[in-house]
């Protein structure tokens, strides 16, 4: 049976270009998610003129379920890929998740937008859904599906919680506002990519911005209203 989950658009009042240094901090681990273990960059991408920035990655998850489930399946930890594609011209942010342990037995599929609002460019729109097909997992299919939509809710609320989190962390910073992305001058525009960077193998240590030393610091870097939920 196919499962289909779809989280209401949330809005965050700030630019787009704000909340994606937020999101950023998040990787390759995050301290505000215990089960994310860390996360390895598999491929990274970017277009001649710098537009579109894409990266695959694969995060390890220790998954909340029953011993019992994780003694039958005879693992500690599963594996997602996880593919973002940052389009810095369209401010938008699409990310493409799927799983990779058990993925003969289990298939989850998760997407997610991070996009500009379409009345105020200076808020962002996130909107989550999700699809889960359990197909054979050793008589407890239905445990499974339960588990699954516990963890989908428990993925929304933290979700919006780490982008305040790392919002507020650039602030004590001194980071306030991130400049938008502009083509160089006579650069054509382009969708084609350059891979530029393969397997990273560090999972333990947040990468840090670079800060510059003047005071007020910067770092470069079809909607329903109704179901708008504003932070």
């Amino acid at each position: 049976m196919v499962q289909k989950y779809k989280s209401p658009v949330w809005v965050y009042k700030y630019p787009f270009e704000l909340v994606m240094a937020a999101y950023e901090r998040r990787f390759p681990s995050c301290e505000l998610i215990p089960v994310f273990v860390g996360s390895d960059i598999l491929r990274e991408e970017i277009s001649p003129d710098q537009s579109i920035h894409i990266v695959e990655r694969r995060c390890k998850i220790n998954v909340d379920a029953p011993y019992i489930l994780k003694k039958l399946a005879g693992v500690d930890y599963v594996y997602f890929i996880q593919i973002n594609t940052l389009n810095k011209l369209e401010r938008k942010l699409t990310i493409k998740a799927n799983n990779e342990s058990f993925a003969n037995r289990i298939t989850i599929n998760e997407y997610c937008t991070y996009s500009t609002h379409p009345d105020n460019p200076d808020w962002t729109c996130f909107e989550q859904s999700a699809c889960l097909e359990v197909k054979s997992f050793f008589g407890f299919e239905t445990t499974v599906e339960k588990l699954a939509a516990k963890q989908y809710a428990q993925s929304i609320s933290k979700g919006r919680e780490i982008i305040e989190y790392y919002i507020q962390k650039l602030k004590n910073e001194g980071i306030t506002h991130v400049p938008r992305f502009k083509l160089p001058d006579n650069t054509p525009t382009s969708t084609s990519t350059t891979t530029t960077t393969t397997t990273i193998t560090n999972t333990t240590n947040n990468s840090t911005s670079n800060k510059p030393t003047n005071d007020t610091r910067t770092i470069s870097s079809p909607l329903n209203n109704s179901n708008y939920l504003i932070e």
